[in-house]
């Protein structure tokens, strides 16, 4: 199956049915075609809004969480964001679309390597993609406007809190476990942090360290 006409309609509207709404966003989905990020026996899913298998044990999420996870982030053209959690790299494929430059980390080498050939293959040249203990984040990047973390934590990682710009933005889902889990939107003030629960959610868990395969 191809990200043909009829794909691509019947994409969007799934979409918008769960509530992706944000037209930037959404124009940015339609541009990325999720299919080049599925490989192997799940290929003709790749237009589904299902989570589908990866390499490493992981998951590509599911097309309406990644549009509503942007959508919640707020992304401007000016914005530096940091995604921890790279996977696939489609998630970061869509924020290169909106943001000025994105940083994506991940623990596995592998992930970073084959996400990096689809970046370049996609011509999406503000990405920079590291292997690294993402729960740590990015000092040297920092601060960041936004942030993306696509795989669960108890709570708000203390280094990533620290790496957010004053009025930024963070998502990210917590929860002490694959079954309860919510996605939470924080907002960096001057006098603290402001915590919006947004919805039920499930993710992998956030985990600290390399990968053995790195």
């Amino acid at each position: 199956m191809s990200f043909d006409a009829e794909a691509k309609m019947q994409f969007l509207f799934a979409l918008r049915s769960r509530g992706v709404t944000d037209t930037p966003v959404l124009n940015a989905m339609e541009r990325i075609d999720r299919g080049v990020f599925v490989k192997g026996y799940f290929t003709d899913r790749a237009y589904e809004d299902m989570p589908l298998p990866i390499p490493c044990g992981q998951t590509i999420s599911q097309p309406s969480v990644v549009g509503l996870m942007t959508q919640a982030l707020k992304v401007t053209n000016r914005d530096k964001v940091l995604e921890v959690g790279t996977g696939s790299g489609y998630q970061a494929a869509i924020l290169a679309l909106l943001a000025r430059r994105v940083y994506t980390v991940d623990r596995h080498r592998r992930l970073v390597a084959e996400a990096r050939e689809v970046f370049e293959r996609l011509d999406l040249s503000n990405i920079t993609a590291f292997t690294a203990d993402g729960s740590f984040g990015l000092p040297d990047q920092a601060p960041f406007d936004r942030i993306l973390v696509t795989a669960a934590a108890e709570d708000p990682p203390g280094p990533l809190l620290a790496q957010l710009r004053i009025g930024g933005i963070m998502v990210l889902p917590v929860g002490q476990s694959d079954t309860v889990q919510r996605l939470i939107r924080v907002t960096r003030h001057e006098e603290g942090f402001d915590y919006d629960e947004l919805r039920p959610v499930r993710f992998v868990p956030l985990v600290e360290g390399l990968a053995k395969d790195s």
